[in-house]
């Protein structure tokens, strides 16, 4: 098995008879042909948006999902032992949808989440949402809504975190193959789980891999989830600053570092690749000198042709978009954390 990042001036090592190539340089001097658009999405009066890591696209293509923290400034690393969590008794809805001016259509979620994480929108247009933290009988799940905000299914035990095949330990992502089987991205660093579950389209699993570490295979902090039109599962491992490239079954493909720190991926219908780094040279120790920004390329042959960096070249915590999606007319949007937004960005 041959493990690549092109095509980007390479330094190939060989470890245990397995060719591992990885980049030279930080992948920073690319063309930013897009311009930024804050404010885009409108908040109803009296609430203003919180901490914010869920974004994907509607299936009509240019309606926006997110899942807002309930205005709570709520990044992991902040929520310490005593701390209320982000929507623990707030009286907002975290699940929000936007149209493609902007105007707030639809909401729901109220008192059913903790501090949700990811939100994926899959074939069907159900909404799925992790909830990456547990507290007193809630959080640790997995939720399936139809697109009226109607519950469909639910995984997991409420409030419970471990390693068990029935339960999650702060699951960071989830996305559904168009088979209808879906896989879970399950731990968030620290003491949390560090491996991918798939499951039926039933609900039922089906198999888990990964375990924590850093060699071909292994996993620290799992945060994202994507799949090309070729069907081959792409898992951010942010804190090995690297993609993994899995078939359906687990097989270890490819692995890719040119796209930096992934913190949120997205593939579209023509094999675009939008990887969000949110955590270089600030949260993260391990990967000074690249960028925090969205590098854009292709799924195909894993080139890199445009950055969109953050405005901040130095900061302390998260900065810029965690979680990255992009419509069908080629616009993308951020979803950020630390800065507490979602940016729109179009071709300008």
């Amino acid at each position: 098995m041959t493990f690549f990042a092109r095509p980007l001036g390479l330094a190939v090592l060989i470890a245990g008879g397995m060719a591992l190539a990885q980049t030279s340089a930080p992948v920073n001097d690319l063309p930013n042909p897009y311009k930024s658009i804050e404010n885009w999405a409108k908040m109803p009066e009296g609430r203003s948006w919180g901490s914010t890591s869920g974004v994907d696209i509607d299936r009509d293509g240019k309606s926006v999902w997110v899942a807002e923290r309930c205005g709570a400034y709520a990044p992991p690393f902040a929520m310490k032992p005593g701390t209320p969590f982000a929507c623990d008794g707030s009286n907002f809805d975290p699940i929000l949808k936007f149209d493609e001016t902007g105007a707030l259509v639809k909401s729901f979620g109220k008192g059913m989440f903790l501090f949700p994480h990811g939100l994926h929108v899959d074939f069907e247009g159900n909404i799925w949402v992790t909830d990456g933290l547990g507290n007193n009988g809630k959080g640790q799940q997995i939720f399936k809504f139809d697109s009226d905000g109607k519950l469909l299914m639910t995984l997991g035990k409420p409030g419970v975190g471990g390693p068990g095949l029935d339960e999650f330990n702060q699951p960071s992502a989830v996305y559904v193959a168009p088979s209808g089987d879906f896989f879970v991205a399950d731990g968030h660093g620290g003491a949390s789980n560090a491996r991918v579950m798939k499951f039926a389209r039933n609900g039922k699993l089906v198999k888990t891999w990964g375990k924590y570490g850093s060699a071909p295979g292994d996993i620290d902090i799992p945060h994202t989830l994507a799949m090309d039109s070729r069907g081959r599962l792409y898992l951010g491992d942010r804190n090995n600053n690297r993609i993994q490239i899995f078939d359906q079954d687990g097989a270890l493909l490819d692995i890719w570092t040119q796209f930096s720190r992934p913190s949120g991926i997205f593939i579209d219908r023509a094999d675009h690749i939008y990887v969000a780094d949110s955590e270089s040279e600030s949260v993260s120790k391990n990967h000074d000198g690249w960028r925090r920004g969205i590098r854009i390329g292709s799924a195909k042959d894993g080139s890199v042709s445009a950055f969109i960096p953050d405005p901040v070249a130095k900061a302390t915590g998260t900065s810029a978009a965690e979680g990255v999606a992009a419509d069908a007319a080629g616009h993308i949007f951020g979803a950020e954390v630390g800065p507490k937004r979602l940016m729109k960005y179009v071709r300008g």
